[in-house]
């Protein structure tokens, strides 16, 4: 079992910049992939950005390319968001995940993944 806990959304405006993190406990040592998706209101959840946890290798939407970094602090057990330019399209629940099997690193498909955060608010105003 993996636990995970977001932090750091909250209320920014457009243009904006903000980090959340993400802090895994339990069977850390076995974690093959990390991910963040979100959800906006009315909409489908969505795949965001994804990391492997032994390389640090990175797959990223294609909304978010060149604005979200997904990072790891293997000794923490934390990933993390940075999201950069910040827009009013991006306010959404933004949730943790994570895998144990060994999957694609650009499988967007949320059952690729099996355990999950609580989420955090990101709301980004005009």
């Amino acid at each position: 079992q993996v636990q995970l806990v977001e932090s750091g959304g909250g209320l920014v405006q457009a243009g904006d910049s903000l980090r959340l993190s993400c802090a895994a406990s339990g069977r850390t040592f076995s974690t093959y992939a990390m991910a963040w998706f979100r959800q906006a209101p009315g909409k489908e959840r969505e795949f965001v950005a994804a990391i492997r946890w032994s390389t640090g290798n990175t797959y990223s939407a294609s909304s978010v390319k060149g604005r979200f970094t997904i990072s790891r602090d293997n000794a923490k057990n934390t990933v993390y968001l940075q999201m950069n330019s910040l827009k009013p399209e991006d306010t959404a629940v933004y949730y943790c995940a994570a895998t144990l099997r060994a999957i694609g690193l650009t499988s967007t498909v949320l059952g690729s993944y099996d355990y999950w955060g609580q989420g955090t608010q990101v709301t980004v105003s005009s």
